[in-house]
């Protein structure tokens, strides 16, 4: 499958306070020849998603200093980052959660139980794939 613009990597914000699931994550990434950028609180992702502008987000909900909720209504308020695509990685599954995160905006919605990291994966690409 072609990559962004036939030659760049595909930069991914992974916000993910849980530093062992973020590293497996951050390895899987590079592993797909992809750009990992963490951070491991919503106001650390913040900034790294104003800084780098990346291709997509994911995005865990519960975490410290701002949580996935507000991180996510705060892009989508930002005309900057506000066409970046943002999937809700969490382990949060109830239906009020996940209509939430659509009604605010996210481009998709997985439980982390529910995807190994080879599906997640796999929905970047096709969530890159569609913005190109």
């Amino acid at each position: 499958m072609p990559l962004k613009n036939n030659m760049s990597t595909i930069n991914v914000a992974i916000i993910e306070d849980d530093t062992f699931l973020a590293g497996m994550y951050e390895q899987k990434f590079r592993m797909e020849q992809m750009n990992p950028l963490m951070a491991y609180d919503g106001e650390a992702g913040l900034e790294l998603i104003r800084a780098q502008k990346p291709d997509i987000v994911l995005l865990d909900i519960m975490m410290p200093k701002k949580d996935g909720w507000e991180v996510l209504q705060i892009l989508r308020s930002d005309q900057a980052t506000q066409n970046i695509p943002v999937i809700m990685l969490t382990n949060l599954g109830q239906k009020e959660d996940v209509d939430l995160a659509l009604k605010y905006g996210a481009s998709d919605y997985l439980i982390k139980a529910h995807f190994n990291p080879q599906e997640v994966i796999d929905r970047v690409r096709t969530l890159v794939a569609k913005q190109t």
